[in-house]
């Protein structure tokens, strides 16, 4: 590398190079999801076919997604995680690129399998680099921004979708990604640098493909028994041979001494709860979204552009509650009680959500979904400081993986349940667009995430002690100054484990 090159390097630190690539591509990976919802009727009208067929597009990303991130751990371990991360920035903005010139279904289904791949990687392995790199004095400042993209993303979608498609074509909605994505590999070419490569062992086989098919099989089943019913025989096939797969995985992983998913990190009090603490509120999340989504346009007559809009108070919410959480209340409360009064705060809004008319003013709406956003901005923040706040640097990659299979099936059950409440809540046709139906998913999703507390009670009040900056006092002659613990300071990666 020449001088003015590495000059040029020198001038982003090693752990500020990875944060950046990796809330750019999560913020990508995760936008997809929604950003892609908006357009499913009019790609279903370009290749002239039912709605039915079209909800394979969003179908064929999630399931992929859960087939790959198993091995992502694995993979960053043994290829090292700069390498494996371009790589997947790669597959999935080349994927993009192809969807975007699709001219059929069949090939659009094929390239978001493919997307699938590489944000099914990215995910994981851009979470381990980041753990890595930062001490966990600065995982919270660090979980901030990290929800910028899990919490400001989801949102963001509909409203760039709506506009996407409205002004250009349903195909800049995934030739919107190149851009970005091109950006991130080659800042992260130039800024990354090349970590140390750990030993995972020998790649787990018979793990790997029992996680792939299990994983799958539920997320399939997951996604399609909203729309053909869960009694269909094909959906509590899907549901019940995946569960069966996941259980011979456990029994499996827990006799081997290099297992690909390392089950037993559950069992670390933080970590497991922290991870059940963030799927549960990934399952209210993005439920409590999709039904507002539907309510705006469906109970209220919105366009999807217009339904985002307003939608997007909550995203507002998150950036200020996450930064109010990581400055101030997470050092002030502990992470157990901050746990618990997001977990709280986030239901509370939800229901009063489910409280409020047809008729109500959408000031008031927007109101109470700023107020969500602030709440599950809380928990994010807190829910990943506390999950690797005990997790050591060779752990790291295959924690990553769990708790991102964790958070990725509970989006897709969120979605999933709030549309089986709407439907049966609905006429007896099967139309959900009485207000009861909306106001009984609201409750729904209200109820389901005060389980999160059970989780954070079972954390004591010293836990985490360790992810908490609390800044002392330094005697300078006769005056006393602040000085930032040594928690605070820049640390090289090799500390921050």
């Amino acid at each position: 590398m020449t001088r003015p090159a590495r000059r040029i390097r020198e001038t982003v630190s090693a752990p500020a190079a990875v944060a950046v690539v990796y809330v750019a591509v999560m913020f990508l990976s995760t936008m997809d999801s929604t950003i892609v919802n908006v357009a499913l009727p009019t790609i279903g009208r370009s290749f002239a076919v039912p709605s039915t067929a079209v909800d394979s597009v969003s179908i064929a990303y999630l399931v992929s997604l859960a087939v790959f991130v198993p091995a992502s751990g694995w993979l960053g371990d043994r290829f090292g995680g700069k390498r494996t991360l371009l790589t997947a920035i790669t597959v999935f903005t080349i994927a993009s690129a192809l969807c975007g010139t699709a001219s059929s279904l069949g090939q659009l289904v094929l390239f978001r399998v493919m997307q699938g791949v590489g944000g099914g990687l990215l995910t994981s392995v851009g979470m381990a680099m980041l753990m890595r790199a930062y001490p966990p004095r600065q995982r919270v400042r660090v979980s901030a921004l990290i929800t910028l993209a899990t919490g400001v993303a989801p949102a963001v979608g509909p409203v760039l979708g709506g506009l996407l498609v409205t002004e250009q074509s349903w195909r800049a909605v995934f030739s919107v990604n190149v851009p970005i994505g091109v950006a991130a590999l080659v800042f992260g070419a130039v800024f990354l640098r090349r970590d140390d490569q750990h030993r995972p062992g020998e790649f787990d086989t018979a793990g790997f493909l029992l996680a792939a098919a299990g994983l799958g099989l539920v997320m399939y089943g997951v996604s399609v028994g909203p729309r053909d019913g869960w009694a269909s025989p094909g959906v509590l096939a899907s549901v019940a041979a995946g569960a069966v797969l996941l259980v011979v995985l456990v029994v499996l992983e827990l006799r081997r001494n290099a297992p690909l998913v390392d089950v037993r990190l559950l069992l670390h009090r933080l970590f497991g709860n922290a991870t059940a603490i963030m799927a549960i509120e990934s399952v209210t999340f993005l439920g409590t979204l999709y039904t507002i989504s539907l309510y705006f346009q469906d109970g209220r007559g919105m366009s999807a552009l217009e339904s985002g809009l307003s939608t997007f108070p909550e995203a507002l919410g998150v950036i200020a509650g996450s930064q109010l959480g990581s400055r101030w209340l997470y050092r002030r409360l502990g992470p157990r009680r901050h746990l618990m009064a997001g977990i709280a705060g986030t239901s509370l809004f939800i229901a009063v959500l489910g409280l409020l008319g047809t008729g109500t003013n959408l000031w008031a709406l927007r109101l109470v979904l700023f107020g969500m956003g602030l709440a599950v901005g809380q928990v994010f923040v807190a829910g990943q400081a506390v999950a690797f706040a005990d997790i050591s640097a060779a752990d790291s990659g295959r924690a990553s993986t769990l708790f991102n299979v964790g958070r990725r099936l509970g989006g897709a059950l969120g979605v999933a349940v709030a549309t089986t409440v709407l439907v049966l809540a609905g006429a007896p046709d099967g139309d959900h667009t009485a207000a009861s139906a909306y106001h009984l998913a609201f409750f729904v999703a209200a109820a389901f995430n005060l389980l999160g507390l059970l989780s954070a009670r079972a954390l004591r009040p010293g836990d985490a002690s360790n992810t908490i900056s609390v800044p002392h006092k330094k005697k300078k002659g006769n005056h006393a100054v602040l000085e930032p613990s040594l928690g605070d300071r820049r640390l090289g990666p090799e500390q921050g484990a």
